[in-house]
């Protein structure tokens, strides 16, 4: 492979910048074992964190630690290492709440991550409040994992998703949204980031337009959570969800989060262990909320791994984070329109550092391969958001998803080799 120093335009040269104050990614990317390893001989170059983000050695260790040490059930054993398992597995219920500015641990339930969680709310919420002609408000913007439970219980409730328009720069349309609001609407799901776009919606303003109509609002946080800061309650959001895994935690485990009056009137979705107070065969009785919704074993392990990827992230200095997040998304989106033909889908003012693109000649899945041939590992496809890939016109496209260990000559590296295809070299 040719060097980015060799093959990046003078324009592309002249952006490098350094990489300011307050952060310095290599001393993150030191707790990254992973982002020390090479694929198909070249340095790996991780750009699909709109997929998952990868693990610090915190994270990894305290999963060993717990599987090595404390591996135990929860909440039902007498004996030292159940109530020690039971301690970790709600100290990081607790570690949630506070990280999402929750009021209460009662407020969080865990769940396999952000898809269960929706379905969950579709599940019980969904089906008590919704009925023939209700309506549920969802943005084009939205992930495939924010639509299709809300056919689903539509369908069988007999109310009808809206889709919400998108302005030509990845925006959702906020006239379209308020001319779409009616006492019919009873619910708004909407993403606080897109996985396709990095559009960041003006989410508290929204949620205080459906509010005034009676509705609630589901709130997908699972591109934001690992970009900046999130208060729920200064959100004012009725549901909130994410996954572990695109938190630098482990894969399996995610969180809901719900205001304490609605969680309070939800029903269980699931049977089984743990959700019970008391069963015989003429009547059982429930316990009270988060464990109401969390039948069977959980995933110990993974909420413990989830508590030691929030305290690693709240370690840093999010400010200088996002900042920095900030300064390198402009740095690629630079950089990349020094490429031939490239063209970045979405401008919206508001966005996270995510970089979904199409190459004028070119497949995006033979982009992405390429790409992978130097070690640079980025997404192609739909990204399970083609309603807002088709408002661009396309059914397809790659994607490079940056996250606070990715770096300027990482950008670099990801523009020489697509100058280097288009130059056959």
């Amino acid at each position: 492979m040719t060097t980015p120093e060799a093959t990046a335009p003078e324009a592309l040269r002249a952006l490098r910048t350094p990489a300011g104050p307050g952060f310095d990614p290599e001393s993150v990317r030191r707790d990254f074992p992973v982002l020390h390893r090479t694929v198909n001989g070249h340095p790996l170059v991780w750009l699909d964190n709109g997929a998952t983000t990868q693990k610090p050695r915190q994270v990894i260790e305290t999963l060993a630690g717990f599987y090595a040490t404390a591996n135990s059930n929860i909440h039902r054993g007498a004996h030292t290492m159940a109530r020690e398992a039971t301690e970790a597995y709600e100290g990081s219920r607790a570690a949630v709440a506070s990280f999402l500015g929750a009021a209460s641990p009662d407020d969080i339930v865990f769940t396999r991550g952000t898809t269960e969680a929706v379905n969950l709310v579709a599940q019980t919420w969904g089906r008590a409040q919704l009925g023939a002609g209700d309506e549920i408000l969802v943005p084009v913007l939205e992930h495939h994992s924010n639509i299709v439970p809300w056919q689903m219980i539509a369908k069988e409730r007999r109310a009808r998703v809206v889709p919400v328009p998108l302005l030509p720069d990845g925006q959702i349309d906020r006239t379209a949204f308020a001319d779409l609001l009616s006492y019919r609407t009873q619910l708004v799901a909407l993403s606080h980031a897109s996985n396709v776009l990095g559009t960041v919606p003006a989410v508290r303003e929204m949620i205080a337009l459906a509010h005034r109509y009676g509705a609630r609002v589901l709130v997908d946080g699972a591109q934001a959570v690992a970009h900046f800061p999130v208060d729920v309650q200064e959100l004012d959001a009725d549901f909130y969800v994410f996954s572990g895994h695109k938190l630098f935690g482990p894969t399996g485990i995610g969180a809901l989060y719900g205001k304490p009056e609605v969680l309070a009137a939800l029903r269980p979705w699931q049977g089984g262990g743990n959700m019970i107070d008391s069963v015989e065969f003429g009547r059982t009785t429930f316990a009270p909320v988060p464990h109401l919704l969390e039948a069977g074993t959980g995933n110990i392990a993974g909420a413990v791994g989830l508590h030691a990827a929030i305290d690693w992230l709240t370690s840093l200095d999010r400010t200088a984070v996002t900042a920095y997040e900030k300064a390198l998304t402009e740095y690629a989106v630079a950089a990349l329109a020094t490429v031939p033909g490239l063209e970045l889908l979405g401008s919206a003012p508001e966005r996270i550092s995510v970089l979904t693109f199409t190459v004028a000649g070119y497949d995006p899945a033979a982009v992405a391969e390429w790409l992978d041939r130097d070690g640079i590992a980025v997404r192609a496809g739909h990204h399970c958001a083609q309603p807002a890939l088709r408002h661009y016109g396309v059914e397809s496209a790659a994607r490079a998803s940056l996250a606070l260990y990715n770096t300027r000559r990482e950008v670099d590296t990801l523009v020489a080799s697509l100058h280097s295809m288009q130059q056959g070299v």
